[in-house]
């Protein structure tokens, strides 16, 4: 029943921290994160697929073992953040206190990323494809 109700959250948490890889106020990684943490206790299959998906794997792994991020990732990430709040300020609330909520989400998720350690591409697709190499033998 435990093992049912983890792996049942951590698919929730996949499913919410894929989500939040196209809205820009719900947070990607640590939905990732909690799912990877029910997956290890539930599923290892699964556990294994998160970690080794081809959009978010890399990613994942680079987080947890505090590796960074691409600095082109965090550019791409920078620049759709405030696309997409501006465009929800504009469009979706005449309040003010909603705009200015948004734009301090927008300032703190824009500062986290700017402080998460940045990696050359390269380096963590090299990473990638030489864990790939040793998961095959």
């Amino acid at each position: 029943m435990k093992k049912r109700l983890l792996f049942t959250a951590g698919t929730l948490f996949t499913a919410i921290g894929i989500l939040g890889i196209f809205v820009p106020i719900l947070p990607t990684t640590p939905f990732l994160l909690l799912a990877a943490a029910c997956y290890i206790r539930s599923s290892q299959r699964f556990y294994d697929w998160l970690l080794n998906n081809r959009f978010f794997g890399a990613y994942l792994k680079n987080y947890m073992h505090g590796k960074g991020m691409p600095l082109r990732v965090k550019i791409f990430t920078v620049i759709l953040l405030w696309i997409t709040i501006a465009l929800s300020m504009c469009l979706a609330t005449q309040i003010l206190a909603v705009r200015i909520i948004l734009a301090l989400v927008a300032i703190g998720v824009t500062t986290h990323i700017i402080l998460i350690k940045t990696t050359k591409g390269e380096e963590s697709q090299k990473e990638v494809r030489n864990e790939k190499k040793l998961s095959k033998n």
